[in-house]
């Protein structure tokens, strides 16, 4: 009598004549679990495997059910390998990109530290990766990448101290003496009481001081009367006429000699004279309005002793967008500043100068900064206020607003 076909037989070869998508759908309700991979494998066997029933016989006794089970071992770490892949928590992301750099920069491998924060850079910029490659950059001598970075940094936080301070020791290693001054003497300014930040800026100033004073005098040397005169005096002897004669000669030589100095340091300066006012020309063509505190500040500076161009700064400025450009950076001098600036175009310009004063007062810490001005400063913003401001000739429109900010620029002690 014939056996009928078990169940297991049937559906196995149902399942081979299934075309491998169906397989996948039938499989996939039972999970992926390691027993029901195994059964499954079972009844659909393996490719390239005897397709003979297979026995329930302990796996040492059956070399064909060993063969499956490595198989199916191998199959399940390769399963688990590529889960493991596709997890969101082992998938790359900006930050542990940065604190694997931070780890490299520890141990000092400074180029894998850098390769670290770039694609920590390329997956979400912040100005503190871009700040940490600057500090990288620096340990490696490459000046100019860590400027650039530090400026990218500061264009994501312009109240990153950090990069203001690696981008000054940058700046002063390229040569950029002043330019490192300004950035030190800003994070001295953002954080008054770090103690590094103000003897960065002690040598940053020092060091442009010394650059900006030239070579040091030569030292005059001993002109040929005094050196007759010595010469006669050490011999014991009285000049007698010839030396008189050379003596006169000598003087007149010298005497020239220091004219032409003149006339050539004369036009040395003329020159210098000429190109510094091209150089104003062409600052004013580039003028535009400033993005930061750090910006106008800068630009400011480069303006100074020119009012017309640091108006023409000003002016290019909106003046509602003061508040979101200083934020609370404005120090006082640059108040005081401003505001003698303002006065210098008050008399043409009413509702633009009153504008800017009205906007400077809704700058964060002004009330602070005012009432912290220095006896000087306020008596000069006094003097400003009633002599340009507020005199006979204000219209009474600009009047009414000048007085209700009066409470604001003077504040009653």
């Amino acid at each position: 009598m014939a056996r009928a076909p078990s169940k297991h037989g049937r559906d196995q070869s149902l399942d081979w004549e299934m075309s491998p998508s169906d397989r996948d759908k039938k499989l996939k309700p039972q999970g992926l679990g390691k027993e029901n991979l195994v059964s499954s494998s079972q009844k659909i066997g393996v490719v390239g495997e005897d397709r003979r029933p297979r026995t329930n016989a302990p796996v040492s006794d059956n070399p064909s059910t060993a063969r499956q089970y490595d198989h199916l071992g191998n199959y399940d770490s390769i399963r688990n390998l590529s889960s493991g892949f596709m997890t969101e928590e082992s998938s790359p992301d900006a930050a542990s990109e940065k604190e694997l750099g931070n780890e490299f920069f520890k141990q000092k491998k400074f180029k894998e530290a850098i390769d670290c924060y770039s694609r920590s850079i390329a997956l979400s910029p912040t100005a503190v990766a871009y700040a940490n490659r600057g500090m990288a950059y620096l340990k490696i001598r490459r000046f100019q990448e860590a400027e650039d970075d530090c400026t990218e940094a500061l264009n994501l936080d312009d109240r990153y101290i950090k990069a203001y301070s690696r981008r000054s020791t940058a700046r002063k290693e390229l040569g950029k003496l002043k330019e490192s001054m300004e950035d030190a003497e800003f994070a001295m300014r953002l954080e008054p009481l770090n103690q590094e930040i103000k003897k960065q800026y002690a040598e940053a100033k020092s060091l442009y001081e010394k650059d900006s004073d030239g070579q040091v005098p030569a030292r005059t040397p001993m002109s040929v009367v005094e050196a007759e005169s010595k010469s006669t005096r050490g011999n014991g002897r009285e000049a007698d006429a010839s030396s008189d004669d050379a003596m006169q000669s000598s003087g007149l030589e010298s005497s020239k000699r220091n004219h032409k100095k003149q006339e050539l340091k004369a036009s040395v300066q003329e020159l210098a004279a000429r190109a510094a006012s091209l150089a104003k020309i062409e600052a004013a063509k580039n003028i535009t309005p400033p993005n930061s505190a750090y910006q106008f500040e800068v630009s400011w500076r480069g303006l100074a002793g020119d009012h017309t161009l640091q108006a023409r700064l000003l002016k290019v400025t909106s003046p509602v967008a003061l508040p979101q450009i200083f934020k609370n950076a404005l120090s006082a001098p640059i108040l005081i500043e401003i505001i003698r600036c303002v006065a210098t175009f008050f008399c043409e310009e009413m509702d633009l100068a009153v504008k800017y004063l009205e906007n400077l007062a809704k700058v964060s810490r002004f009330d602070m900064i005012i009432m912290c001005l220095s006896s000087t400063d306020k008596a000069d913003l006094h003097k400003i206020w009633d002599d340009v401001f507020c005199s006979n000739a204000t219209p009474m429109e600009y009047a009414e607003r000048l007085y209700k900010l009066q409470s604001r620029y003077f504040p009653k002690q």
